[in-house]
């Protein structure tokens, strides 16, 4: 991984709340981990986002293969 340097101003006052939380981090450490959770929120957010979709058509409805519900239900007792 390569790494970059950066140089910026935040708020102070988070800054200092993130600091308390992690006193063995440094601020590095906090950035990547604020990065890292923020990529990963907005993939998650990408993810669910995909699954909107499948809300438009009800487990419970039939198509040429049948129903996803029917399909579960047999599985299950299997």
């Amino acid at each position: 991984m390569s790494r970059v340097r950066v140089s910026t101003t935040v708020d102070g006052d988070l800054l200092a709340e993130a600091r308390r939380l992690r006193s063995s981090a440094n601020d590095a450490t906090l950035l990547d981990e604020a990065l890292g959770a923020l990529v990963a929120r907005n993939r998650a957010s990408e993810i669910d986002a995909a699954y909107v979709a499948y809300d438009e058509f009800p487990i419970d409805d039939s198509d040429e293969w049948g129903s996803l519900a029917a399909f579960r239900a047999g599985v299950a007792g299997s």
